[in-house]
């Protein structure tokens, strides 16, 4: 899949790998802005277990 997104890129290798760096921040920021606020409260992990006194 990768080869594929590599292959589609245009431009010389320099240009592929800026793109390719800007590909994987963009998708980074929509993960961290849009997906994970949505599915954390459905997670297991958001119920503390640990109990005072």
């Amino acid at each position: 899949m990768y080869g594929l997104i590599w292959r589609i890129l245009p431009g010389p290798t320099w240009l592929k790998a800026i793109f390719a760096l800007i590909l994987i921040v963009a998708v980074v920021f929509v993960l961290f802005e849009y997906v994970y606020p949505v599915v954390a409260p459905y997670m297991p992990f958001a119920e503390n277990s640990v109990i005072d006194g």
